[in-house]
Protein backbone atom coordinates (compact mmCIF):
# COMPACT_ATOMS: atom_id res chain seq x y z
CA UNK A 1 0.00 0.00 0.00
CA UNK A 2 2.81 2.59 0.85
CA UNK A 3 3.98 4.45 -2.56
CA UNK A 4 0.63 3.70 -4.10
CA UNK A 5 -1.23 7.20 -2.89
CA UNK A 6 0.49 10.52 -5.52
CA UNK A 7 3.73 11.55 -3.76
CA UNK A 8 4.92 8.21 -3.01
CA UNK A 9 7.91 6.44 -4.94
CA UNK A 10 7.78 5.99 -8.62
CA UNK A 11 4.35 7.93 -9.00
CA UNK A 12 4.08 11.25 -11.16
CA UNK A 13 1.03 13.57 -11.04
CA UNK A 14 -2.00 13.45 -13.32
CA UNK A 15 -1.67 16.77 -14.25
CA UNK A 16 1.00 19.14 -15.65
CA UNK A 17 1.61 22.69 -16.11
CA UNK A 18 -0.13 24.63 -18.85
CA UNK A 19 -2.54 21.91 -18.87
CA UNK A 20 -6.77 22.87 -18.48
CA UNK A 21 -9.56 21.20 -16.70
CA UNK A 22 -13.01 21.81 -15.84
CA UNK A 23 -13.17 21.51 -12.63
CA UNK A 24 -15.58 21.45 -9.34
CA UNK A 25 -14.42 22.86 -5.78
CA UNK A 26 -15.28 20.42 -3.37
CA UNK A 27 -13.76 22.44 -0.27
CA UNK A 28 -11.72 24.90 0.86
CA UNK A 29 -8.04 24.85 2.50
CA UNK A 30 -6.65 26.41 5.41
CA UNK A 31 -5.71 29.64 3.33
CA UNK A 32 -9.26 29.53 1.86
CA UNK A 33 -8.23 28.27 -1.66
CA UNK A 34 -10.75 26.16 -3.57
CA UNK A 35 -9.85 22.60 -3.72
CA UNK A 36 -10.49 20.26 -6.84
CA UNK A 37 -9.42 17.14 -7.61
CA UNK A 38 -8.04 15.79 -11.05
CA UNK A 39 -8.13 11.66 -10.84
CA UNK A 40 -8.45 12.38 -7.27
CA UNK A 41 -5.10 14.41 -7.20
CA UNK A 42 -5.54 17.31 -5.55
CA UNK A 43 -5.41 21.07 -6.99
CA UNK A 44 -5.47 24.17 -5.05
CA UNK A 45 -7.26 27.02 -6.74
CA UNK A 46 -7.95 30.56 -5.62
CA UNK A 47 -10.46 33.29 -5.83
CA UNK A 48 -13.12 30.10 -6.24
CA UNK A 49 -15.66 28.97 -3.56
CA UNK A 50 -17.25 25.47 -2.89
CA UNK A 51 -19.67 24.11 -5.68
CA UNK A 52 -18.11 26.59 -8.42
CA UNK A 53 -17.71 24.62 -11.51
CA UNK A 54 -14.42 26.64 -13.49
CA UNK A 55 -12.03 26.16 -15.71
CA UNK A 56 -8.45 26.02 -14.78
CA UNK A 57 -5.25 26.18 -16.12
CA UNK A 58 -2.50 24.26 -14.42
CA UNK A 59 0.32 26.59 -12.88
CA UNK A 60 2.37 24.34 -10.33
CA UNK A 61 2.62 21.12 -9.96
CA UNK A 62 4.21 19.63 -6.30
CA UNK A 63 4.50 15.80 -5.55
CA UNK A 64 0.91 15.39 -3.54
CA UNK A 65 -1.13 18.75 -4.93
CA UNK A 66 -0.97 21.25 -7.60
CA UNK A 67 -2.05 25.12 -8.02
CA UNK A 68 -4.35 26.55 -10.56
CA UNK A 69 -5.95 29.29 -11.88
CA UNK A 70 -9.15 30.03 -12.70
CA UNK A 71 -9.52 31.08 -17.05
Amino acid sequence: MYGERFGGYGQEAPVKVGERYRVKIESLGKGGDGIARVKGFVIFVPNTQVGDEVDIVINSVKKKFAFGEVI
